[in-house]
């Protein structure tokens, strides 16, 4: 599977138990944290993921820099 398209996934699925913990921990708490606010931030993280692998999907690109072996590798331009 591409590196974007494992992003995105990841992404959404990580948005989806940050949302199913907002939604359904808001009346319970735990002493240093509430899971309601836990899953706001995990729905953040999970939806920055999901763009960042629609980015990669767009691009076509793995975002990595390959350094100069890999560089050296690569056709040179003209």
């Amino acid at each position: 599977m591409a590196p974007g398209r494992k992003n995105l996934f990841t992404g959404l699925a990580v948005f989806a138990g940050g949302l199913l913990l907002w939604q359904f921990g808001l009346d319970v708490e735990i002493v240093v944290f509430t899971p309601s606010k836990i899953g706001v931030v995990m729905m953040v993280l999970g939806a920055a993921e999901a763009l960042w692998g629609l980015y990669r999907m767009r691009t076509g690109s793995s975002a990595v820099d390959p350094g100069p072996e890999g560089r050296r590798l690569l056709p040179k331009e003209k």
